[in-house]
């Protein structure tokens, strides 16, 4: 067992590289796209802030995912079989995304696991076996993703270039619009990742104070507080840069739009968001299938219930993202930060934003979606406001070919891999 779990850890370090290496473009692929950050420092912040939220905030979808990846009741009496089985997702998974990555197609990493369960348990068990419900709605989730998402970043960045962009001054504009976008920007995210990052205070005022409180509130007063003080730098910063700009046009050669460059600030902070929440939630993709065999070789028995997931299995999926992001990242960035079409800050803002609103109202409806689809749709919603001949379209159509493709391929993947697998190992 000892040299099988360092093979099966290695595997699913083998996901999690091709993991961050696809997936990161999620939080930083419109932000280099936009000019708002270089490839080098979009690869640190986001390596950073992926880690981190792996480490921090990993432990509890990746719980969830090695008890409810597949039904553990069918496999009660044959833990060998879900060990392989989820071996198998590991392989498949890990194949389909770096080949998605090498082509540099942007594909959802959550699809990839349910097809390739979905392809080992039909081997394993009969169709029966597979929740053909799940496989539905995640049909359902393709569709509407990207439209939805595509919707609300044509709405956000109408307003914004309505109000703001094609304004006669832009600086006035934005100035008395940067509260509402501050609160804008930090409602959003700060309902994904404050929850989470509060709670452990949370938890120390209502043990150790004494002092019940409901659970939304430190979050609220801290997304306030947040808001207010991001308006008053915001307002500073624009004061400054409109300054400096007017005295360097007047003696060198003008300046960077300063609406724009307070755009990219903005767009730099919804991108760190995006990346610490895709640590904190897909690096669950990579190790869930690790966690669940150093169970069953631990108990001896299959996961039903919660389980406690060692730090060490966490550091190693996000040491794996990161890795990932670093070295193979940059393809998957380059397509949807520059191949669908030319983002400016203001745009790629909004794009980021539609793509957060996206996945919360999915999130409250029960849609299982990609950041992905939804990242893909913002980008385009966006194109079809500025000019639809600005959209390459033979970029959209290798896309979508991928997102189609995911599911079957990596059920292919799985039932073959577990095939050969059962003839030799069990």
């Amino acid at each position: 067992m000892p040299y099988t779990l360092l093979s099966v850890a290695l595997l699913a370090f083998y996901v999690a590289w091709n993991l961050g290496a696809n997936d990161v473009a999620n939080a930083m692929g419109t932000s280099v796209g936009s000019k708002a950050v270089t490839l080098k420092q979009a690869l640190i912040i986001a390596g950073v802030l992926e880690f981190t939220g792996a480490v921090l905030f990993g432990h509890e979808v990746t719980e969830t995912l090695a008890t409810k990846i597949a039904n553990p009741a069918l496999f009660a009496a044959t833990p060998q079989i879900f060990v392989v089985g989820m071996v198998t997702v590991l392989i498949s998974c890990g194949v389909w995304l770096q080949i998605a990555t090498s082509r540099g197609l942007p594909v959802s990493s959550s699809h990839a696991v349910v097809g390739a369960i979905a392809g080992f348990s039909w081997v394993a068990l009969g169709v029966d076996a597979i929740d053909w419900s799940s496989i539905k709605l995640i049909t359902i989730g393709w569709i509407l993703t990207p439209l939805i998402s595509g919707a609300i970043a044509a709405l956000f960045y109408s307003q914004i270039k309505h109000w703001i962009l094609d304004q006669p001054n832009q600086v006035v504009q934005l100035q008395e619009w940067i509260p509402w976008l501050s609160t804008l920007l930090l409602g959003v995210f700060g309902v994904i990742v404050l929850p989470s990052l509060t709670e452990p205070l949370t938890n120390f005022v209502i043990e150790q104070v004494g002092f019940t409180i409901p659970a939304y509130d430190i979050p609220l007063l801290t997304g306030a507080i947040a808001a207010v003080g991001l308006t008053i730098i915001s307002w500073r910063q624009l004061g400054d840069k409109a300054t400096t700009g007017q005295r360097e046009e007047s003696t060198q050669s003008p300046m960077p739009n300063p609406v724009e460059r307070l755009f990219g600030r903005f767009q730099l902070l919804s991108a760190c968001f995006v990346a610490f929440a895709h640590g904190s939630n897909d690096v669950g993709n990579a190790i869930a299938p690790l966690a669940a065999i150093v169970y069953i070789n631990r108990t001896g028995s299959v996961p039903t219930d919660g389980i406690t997931i060692p730090i060490w299995i966490v550091i190693l999926g996000g040491a794996g993202i990161v890795g990932g992001l670093a070295v193979w990242g940059k393809k998957v960035i380059a397509t949807i930060g520059e191949n669908i079409i030319a983002l400016q800050p203001s745009s790629g803002f909004c794009a980021e934003l539609a793509t957060a609103t996206t996945i919360l109202i999915a999130s409250r409806l029960g849609l299982p979606v990609s950041t992905s689809h939804a990242l893909v749709g913002g980008v385009v919603g966006i194109g079809l406001v500025q000019n639809i001949k600005s959209i390459k379209f033979q970029t959209l159509k290798g896309i979508a070919a991928a997102w189609l493709i995911t599911i079957p391929v990596s059920a292919v993947l799985s039932a073959a891999i577990f095939s050969i697998a059962r003839i030799l190992f069990l």
